[in-house]
């Protein structure tokens, strides 16, 4: 093992790394001045008066993202435009200078309380760029701006999972512009007020995987060199969508050092991320989304799915149902496992603490012994069954270690036949083919990085 192998064998994820792999399915929410003047980004001009949702729901918007079978809500508290879906104390360009509610609601309030009461993780989206705030490319001074706001957040609305910073920055109504930002200021914040939150996008916890299309790299590795996370300023270097491979063997030969960055896919459920009535069309039905999320979540990657409110302040009638039909069928296809009822053989076993009957009872994990350079499992099933994806998770609070494997099953004619190989297993695999009948089924782990940890195996 080279010395760079030896350098990512180690490597582990934080409590705050572990619990995304805990919230790998969530809701991006998209609402704000936005939604009622049909744009992407706002001018930063508009009156507060013209936000004015006829009949705004937290319960409906948490119920819609809770029935998809997502347990994160991630929510667009401002946007480039500045216009703050909570009353602000730093700016009068928010909900209280608008006749929704009199100037006494609360967008932010209303949503993370609901989120609590439906065990839904709240976070927060903030973006750097301001247009409509005078402070902003002053440097230092906006740096307080953004810190005051951050904190204003962080304090008044309870325990907050995520905050997800975006780093686009542009020209402020003011002619203006920023090309820096006191990042490591904005994260020792976050880390004061909310020690337990993830910093993600532009943060140290977690990348963005490069693209908004709901799909990472063939091979995503969680353990990446250093130098693609932030530096020494807190800014994020790792910015090309171009770049395939990150983690191999290859991709890592020449680094010395490593991180635990693990990836995050985004896709607007729309074209757009906000509202407009004229892509009701456009949505993107079940089947796109189940078809992403096989290749994010399923691929060691969190899948966040943009969700727009419309002007009632709901969420529109047809997501609600695409939404509805996707946590059933979710439920439908990994509610319940062959292998529960399943006998789990292996190749060798380090000792009895690492049997594999963990990986069957939930009760810890596997680990073959460290001379077995093939380590292999063989699930019996009860009696011979129809499947068509196999899940299987490695024991990430230990690091990421599987390079290759292989999965086999045997079929009516008494012979083994490959079902699907992959590489990189990490946090999730859904190893998903053609439906198949067999009695039992073999997983070879083929190459791995000095040892390896299997914590669950799934047959549905």
């Amino acid at each position: 093992m080279t010395n760079a192998y030896k350098a990512t064998v180690n490597v582990v994820p934080s409590e705050r790394q572990l619990n995304l792999s805990k919230h790998e399915f969530g809701a991006l929410v998209y609402f704000g001045m936005n939604t009622f003047t049909a744009t992407e980004i706002g001018s930063g001009f508009t009156s507060p008066k013209s936000f004015g949702p006829e009949d705004f729901s937290a319960e409906n918007i948490v119920s819609a993202v809770k029935s998809a079978g997502m347990t994160s809500l991630i929510l667009t508290v401002k946007h480039y435009d500045g216009f703050c879906l909570w009353p602000s104390r730093q700016t009068d360009y928010s909900v209280a200078g608008s006749n929704w509610m009199d100037g006494n609601g609360d967008v932010v309030k209303s949503i993370s309380s609901e989120c609590r009461r439906q065990g839904i993780a709240f976070g927060v989206y903030f973006p750097v760029w301001d247009k409509h705030e005078e402070s902003y490319g002053t440097g230092e001074e906006y740096d307080k701006f953004v810190k005051a706001q951050l904190a204003e957040l962080l304090t008044d609305y309870g325990d907050v999972f995520c905050v997800w910073l975006d780093p686009v920055a542009g020209k402020g109504n003011n002619g203006k512009t920023q090309s820096r930002f006191d990042w490591n200021g904005y994260y020792d914040l976050i880390r004061l007020i909310q020690p337990g939150a993830l910093i993600v996008y532009h943060g140290p916890d977690a990348r963005d995987v490069g693209n908004h299309k709901g799909v990472c790299r063939q091979s995503e590795w969680s353990v990446v060199p250093k130098d693609l996370g932030p530096d020494e300023d807190g800014v994020v270097r790792f910015s090309d969508t171009m770049m395939l491979d990150i983690g191999s063997r290859k991709a890592i030969k020449k680094a010395s050092e490593f991180i635990w960055y693990p990836a995050i896919c985004t896709l607007p459920i729309r074209p757009k991320w906000f509202y407009r009535s004229d892509d009701d069309v456009s949505v993107k039905n079940k089947d796109k989304i189940l078809k992403q999320y096989y290749k994010s979540v399923g691929a060691n990657t969190a899948f966040y799915l943009g969700i727009a409110v419309d002007k009632r302040g709901r969420i529109p009638s047809v997501e609600e149902q695409i939404l509805q039909s996707l946590g059933k069928d979710l439920k439908l296809m990994f509610g319940y496992s062959l292998a529960m009822d399943a006998e789990i053989k292996a190749s060798s076993t380090l000792s009895e603490l690492y049997s594999p009957d963990n990986i069957r009872q939930g009760s810890g994990f596997w680990r073959p012994a460290a001379d077995d350079k093939k380590p292999e499992l063989l699930i019996k099933l009860k009696e011979p069954d129809m499947f068509d994806k196999i899940v299987i998770k490695e024991n990430i609070a230990n690091g990421q270690h599987v390079e290759k494997f292989r999965v086999y099953y045997k079929n009516e004619k008494n012979k083994w036949k490959e079902f699907f190989k992959g590489t990189v297993i990490g946090s999730k695999r859904i190893c998903s083919g053609m439906p198949v009948k067999a009695s039992e089924i073999r997983i070879v782990f083929e190459q791995y990085r000095e040892f390896l940890e299997i914590l669950s195996v799934e047959v549905n």
